[in-house]
């Protein structure tokens, strides 16, 4: 999970470079979908990879934009089949 915070509250500079350049993501970044809360002041986007260079990559075409703070999260069934695994 990614929470991005525009800079200076800013969604727009973010959104025209989407439109110009696209999302700018390495090759075995995958882009699963995203969500602005309801000021335009945070995106909340989640992402996949097994390589943690690649979201690094991509982090760096936007963090003139962007303030970033990235969670590595599993979904809910990985989480359950991990905490059966620990308690039986």
């Amino acid at each position: 999970m990614v929470i991005e915070r525009f800079r200076d509250g800013q969604a727009a500079p973010v959104y025209a470079r989407v439109r110009e350049r696209g999302r700018m993501m390495p090759d075995g970044l995958q882009y699963i979908n995203s969500w602005i809360d309801a000021g335009f002041n945070r995106c909340f986007q989640l992402m996949d990879c097994d390589d943690l260079s690649l979201l690094l990559a991509w982090v760096s075409q936007w963090n003139d934009l962007v303030d970033f703070e990235v969670i590595p999260v599993v979904d809910s069934a990985q989480a359950a089949a991990v905490t059966t695994a620990i308690t039986g």
